[in-house]
């Protein structure tokens, strides 16, 4: 028995939702757009970097690449066990 003869009709119920989904309705296309919080641009505005710290950053690099660079290993302890001591 042959379900699909010549006389096949091109019948789709759901043919309407489909184009009428596919299809943009006129007037309602919206853009994209962002808006950025007071909060964040305030954190924006901290992350710039400040010349004296970049300075001294930089000092610490060249000293480190020349080998210069002595680290304080007492002082280094006493700061991480302050730090972590604060946190549990």
């Amino acid at each position: 028995m042959k379900i699909y003869g010549p006389n096949q009709s091109q019948f789709n119920p759901y043919h309407r939702q489909i184009h009428k989904q596919t299809e943009p309705e006129k007037g309602s296309e919206q853009k994209d757009h962002i808006e950025i919080s007071n909060k964040a641009k305030q954190l924006q505005e901290h992350e710039q970097v400040d010349s004296k710290r970049a300075a001294y950053v930089e000092e610490i690099k060249q000293a480190v690449e020349s080998g210069d660079y002595q680290m304080n290993a007492a002082k280094t302890v006493e700061k991480m066990l302050a730090f972590w001591s604060t946190r549990s």
